[in-house]
């Protein structure tokens, strides 16, 4: 059985270009880097142009190979622009105050990225409000840059909406205090939380206030129209199938199994109305079920060094044992066989 097509996300080329001035900053030509990925200055200038999320940890593990700074995620954020994530980035920098912001880049993440494991979100309460970043555990040296620089891409990117250097509250990272602890002080004296529940940032009413000074009112309306317009593109021919499957991928975590009457509630659907409508387009829960996480199962193990063990807790099977028995069922060969006729070269 041949792998089928790409499902753990991509994102917009322009985070190429935060990667490269981090390899720049350290005197290192990212341009060999880059071209062994196929990503030359033509393919880095075509308009909506994606990067499959595999590829590009891989390129990152790469970088931080080449450059010996494993603290290149942090440095990456901080040389981020918003004009780096595309239209929703240049709507934000045109946001009357960091709040809208904020709300901007989070409500239109999808423009220029996305990933099966879940998005990005917005909570605010009373006495601020939370940035928080989806869950791409297990960490391991392939992907902790990917929330490094994410977290301090946001406290630069909205310190350029105000003018002003923001200082977050608090931080919480996902996963261990890693080796290069020290460098978390370039995003300023709040106090960072290590092995935490979320990866977040935390910013104070204050600074959710805090004005955008280039803001022009009529721009601003009209780019938000524009993404708008753009995000509805994207959503308005999802079958039901497709919402399902996207729903899946953040319930399909730790070692559990999601039911009909889970996914019809994220639905808003009673649940016989949900199994009716399946029975329309031709199909059942269990089915979408199955070839969702037999299409991730074959891009896991073909695209990342992730563990059989990790790959069958990230697909909610309750051991690695049912997660082979099920995939030799799937691909007639074991996960080890399936991994070795399809390693790709970088």
């Amino acid at each position: 059985m041949k792998p089928l097509p790409m499902r753990l996300g991509d994102l917009s080329v322009g985070f190429v270009h935060s990667l490269a001035d981090a390899m720049r900053s350290h005197d290192i030509d990212p341009q060999p880097l880059l071209e062994q990925y196929g990503l030359d200055p033509a393919r880095l200038s075509e308009a909506g142009a994606r990067l499959s999320i595999p590829r590009y940890m891989r390129l990152g593990h790469g970088a931080i190979q080449l450059t010996a700074d494993p603290a290149l995620g942090l440095r990456m954020g901080r040389l981020s622009r918003l004009s780096q994530a595309g239209l929703a980035g240049v709507t934000a920098a045109q946001a009357p105050t960091v709040r809208e912001a904020a709300r901007c880049l989070i409500r239109f993440e999808a423009l220029y990225g996305s990933n099966y494991r879940g998005q990005s979100s917005f909570h605010e309460d009373t006495q601020g409000a939370w940035l928080r970043f989806y869950s791409i555990s297990p960490y391991n040296t392939y992907n902790r840059f990917v929330v490094d620089s994410i977290i301090a891409g946001w406290l630069q990117q909205l310190s350029s909406v105000s003018a002003t250097a923001l200082q977050a509250e608090r931080v919480d990272i996902e996963f261990e205090q890693p080796s290069y602890v020290d460098a978390y002080a370039a995003l300023g004296t709040c106090p960072i939380q290590f092995d935490a529940e979320h990866n977040q940032l935390r910013l104070s009413l204050a600074s959710l206030a805090l004005r955008n000074p280039l803001h022009c009112p009529s721009t601003w309306r009209h780019l938000l129209q524009l993404c708008e317009r753009e995000l509805e593109q994207m959503t308005r021919t999802r079958s039901l199938r497709e919402r399902i499957t996207q729903l899946l991928g953040p319930l399909l975590n730790g070692g559990r199994e999601p039911d009909l009457e889970e996914v019809a509630a994220r639905l808003k659907l009673p649940t016989w109305t949900l199994r009716r409508k399946l029975a329309e387009e031709g199909t059942q829960f269990r089915a979408i079920l199955n070839d969702t996480r037999r299409d991730l199962a074959m891009t896991y193990i073909r695209d990342t060094e992730l563990a059989f063990g990790e790959i069958a807790y990230l697909l909610g099977f309750a051991s690695a044992e049912a997660f082979q028995r099920a995939f030799k069922r799937w691909s007639g060969q074991t996960p080890g066989e399936f991994r070795r006729s399809h390693r790709q070269t970088a």
